[in-house]
């Protein structure tokens, strides 16, 4: 009798996803490919100064940001537009990079800027190393992050 060697194993590729927490009715963790699969894409061409390798040039594809987090149900009255303006958004990536957008810089009746969750760059899936957020109107690419582990949605409150 034979003794059969057992097949290698190929390891298993785990998707990255990032966390969509705070002032939100349906706090949810997300894939690029739910990213890909829950909202329309779109297209953007960019070009950005990177303080350690100079300009960068890249193509993009994906959801808007604020269409994925109009998903989660935002705890703002979406009539009031005063009330949105409140509203901000932290994005942190794996290497712990983050920064903070407002919402009234993405409203459409605000800024308008078409602010992506990429789940494509340069024609290559980003379903392993995680979603990027691209902010296309920037000329400085520190407000990229690579790899995003977490968006915060919140209001701002006064001080005092």
């Amino acid at each position: 009798m034979s003794r059969l060697s057992p097949l290698p194993r190929t390891p298993r590729v785990r998707a990255a996803s990032f966390a969509l927490r705070g002032d939100v009715d349906r706090p949810a963790t997300l894939t690029v490919r739910d990213l890909r699969e829950g909202w329309q894409q779109h297209r953007t061409e960019v070009v950005f100064d990177c303080a350690t390798s100079g300009p960068q040039r890249h193509s993009f594809e994906g959801p808007l940001l604020r269409e994925v987090v109009l998903g989660a149900g935002p705890a703002f009255a979406p009539q009031r537009r005063k009330n949105r303006s409140r509203f901000l958004l932290a994005v942190t990536g794996r290497d712990g990079h983050h920064t903070v957008l407002s919402w009234a810089e993405i409203d459409a009746d605000f800024g308008n800027t078409p602010v992506l969750l990429a789940t494509r760059m340069d024609n290559q899936e980003l379903d392993t190393v995680g979603s990027q957020l691209v902010v296309p109107a920037d000329r400085c690419g520190a407000r990229y992050i690579s790899a995003i582990t977490r968006v915060w949605v919140g209001a701002w409150a006064t001080p005092g």
